[in-house]
């Protein structure tokens, strides 16, 4: 009854039930954005094409600058663009070569290009560095890898080192369920999902706002 009473007046306002409707979503949208974040943040590729072009920029002035592109490689990666992050990795090697995130990241772009026997042994040696580095993503990517190449055993190990750990994200618990699930493994999916609920519930109001989504996406995969 609220829903229609608010549109009802927002047709009365704007004369228009179109333009109402498309404010209603709207409303929804912004809401989700800010209490639930189920929905996509659709200022972000812009966001983050816009913070390339500075970081490009920058680069021009200093050609040197290790941090500017480390951090364009990573954009890339948040891209999916893997093939474009490595060049920015491989001109900051000599400086980041012992640093245990940036073996992580080139080994996952390497994994992600199809480079497994080149992007294992980084990844392998940034994990002996820092067993929780990058909060576990390592071990997701490997299982994703292993399984790809149907070396099942190899990537269900990868999964239970990863189960093992106890970390403290929705979203890799619930990564971890769609790889079990891919892998036909329902009953530890499902136990991935609830973790994940219950990892949320556990969490520090400040993070459960970044977590939340991950937390109610784990929530409905429990029931199916």
């Amino acid at each position: 009854m609220g829903k229609v009473f608010i549109f009802s007046i927002l047709w009365w306002l704007t004369g228009n039930p179109f333009v109402a409707m498309l404010i209603i979503l709207l409303l929804l949208y912004v809401l989700d954005l800010r209490f639930v974040r189920l929905l996509p943040d659709i200022t972000k590729p812009y966001r983050r094409w816009r913070r390339l072009s500075n970081l490009q920029n920058q680069l021009r002035l200093n050609p040197h600058d290790t941090n500017s592109k480390l951090e364009i490689a990573r954009l890339h990666m948040e891209k999916h663009q893997y093939k474009e992050a490595l060049p920015y990795l491989e001109e900051i090697s000599t400086v980041m070569q012992d640093a245990p995130e940036y073996l992580c990241d080139k080994g996952i772009c390497l994994l992600k290009v199809g480079r497994m026997e080149d992007g294992l042994p980084l990844i392998d040696q940034a994990l002996k560095a820092n067993p929780r580095v990058k909060y576990g993503e390592p071990y997701l990517v490997m299982g994703e890898a292993y399984a790809k190449q149907n070396q099942q055993e190899k990537a269900l190990a990868c999964l239970e080192e990863l189960a093992r750990m106890n970390m403290s994200s929705c979203e890799v618990y619930y990564k971890l369920g769609e790889l079990y699930l891919a892998l036909q493994q329902k009953e530890k999916a499902k136990a991935s999902y609830r973790e994940a609920v219950e990892v949320y519930r556990g969490l520090p109001s400040y993070k459960r706002r970044t977590e939340r989504r991950w937390a109610l996406l784990s929530w409905l995969k429990s029931f199916k």
